[in-house]
């Protein structure tokens, strides 16, 4: 009998997850549309701020994770806990909740213990603000060659991380927090 996801170790889900790089799949636009139109079918709308695709399945033609990120921005006052009851109703599981009023709560959808399922999402619930992820996707989408860089610090790494998806991403911070810098100051105000 297979074990829950809730039941393995970080390890055995780094396992049965490894960080994979697949090629840009043109569907990735249309599965978040799909699923925002859900999202906003279960949840209380009027406290959504903002609804965004972002990650490197938001960027035209760039290698990523076949993961769906989703940004979603809620009023500050949101009692983000009774927000996303409908949410984990709906097949999403709680990865992390830093249980503060400065909220930051991931869900993911499609991890099962076989695997993969064939369309995976990741949604990053937070308050209304400025975020980085906002700028570096833009900027990516702007300037393809920095997109190509991109696409090799990920290949690059995965001999290291295929199987420790937190020290890729830890790996990636800085690139994406040097471009993010860069963006907020060719977009300005963009996102306020």
């Amino acid at each position: 009998m297979k074990k829950k996801l809730s039941e393995m170790s970080l390890e055995e889900l780094w396992e049965l997850f490894p960080v994979i790089l697949k090629d840009y799949n043109s569907h990735y636009p249309e599965w978040y549309e799909e699923e925002k139109i859900n999202l906003l079918r279960i949840t209380e709308k009027e406290y959504i701020k903002r609804i965004n695709h972002i990650g490197s399945t938001a960027v035209k033609g760039l290698i990523s994770k076949p993961t769906v990120d989703i940004l979603l921005e809620l009023d500050k006052n949101t009692d983000v806990h009774s927000f996303i009851t409908p949410v984990i109703k709906n097949g999403w599981t709680v990865m992390s909740d830093n249980n503060s009023n400065d909220f930051r709560i991931s869900l993911n959808k499609g991890y099962t213990p076989e695997g993969f399922a064939e369309k995976v999402f990741h949604l990053h619930i937070r308050p209304y603000g400025d975020w980085n992820e906002l700028y570096f996707r833009d900027y990516l989408n702007d300037h393809k060659e920095t997109a190509e860089e991109y696409a090799e610090l990920k290949k690059s790494l995965l001999k290291d991380f295929r199987n420790n998806r937190d020290g890729y991403t830890e790996a990636k911070t800085s690139f994406v927090l040097k471009y993010s810098e860069t963006a907020k100051k060719i977009y300005k105000n963009r996102y306020i």
